[in-house]
């Protein structure tokens, strides 16, 4: 019975140690490309720790499109990013936001507004007018449908979407 034991243990160690050479440790869930020359590239709007990935959304006082200096580093980051060299290829659509108070007309020219001054601010950090465009949703595409001062805020905002 002892020798059972022994044999066992043996076995379940080789198993385990086994399964465990299987996981990846270094696995960046695609952070990392190859490329077809065999290089890797690196792109920050795919790594969760870079200071673009999370950080693609403005938002906005009510009736304003002014930028608030707090979002300067979000900014800098998407300008940065657009204009390296071999992402000089990527578009980028603002997508401007309104909540849902206010006439249509004025929600679409609010939204367009708000996108329009985030491309403007991107192309003052040098970024390509033809990397970008500003579009505007006015008050159709609610993140948060509720009638709170709290929805409000969310809702009146400009998105990065990279194309």
């Amino acid at each position: 019975m002892f020798n059972f034991i022994k044999v066992f243990a043996v076995a379940l160690f080789v198993i385990t140690i086994s399964a465990c050479s299987s996981v990846k440790l270094d696995d960046t869930n695609g952070v990392a490309t190859v490329n077809a020359g065999g290089s890797m590239s690196y792109d920050p709007i795919s790594d969760p720790k870079s200071s673009v990935y999370g950080k693609r959304v403005i938002y906005f006082e009510l009736d304003s499109y002014s930028i608030d200096p707090k979002y300067a580093l979000t900014i800098s980051a998407h300008a940065s990013y657009l204009k390296s060299s071999d992402k000089q290829k990527t578009r980028l659509i603002i997508q401007g936001n309104t909540d849902d108070r206010g006439t249509t007309e004025y929600n679409l020219a609010l939204g367009q507004r708000r996108s329009d001054a985030v491309r403007k601010a991107l192309m003052a950090q040098g970024v390509s007018e033809s990397q970008i465009e500003a579009v505007s949703y006015g008050k159709e595409k609610p993140v948060n449908p509720a009638q709170t001062e709290a929805a409000y805020q969310e809702n009146r905002r400009a998105e990065f979407v990279y194309q």
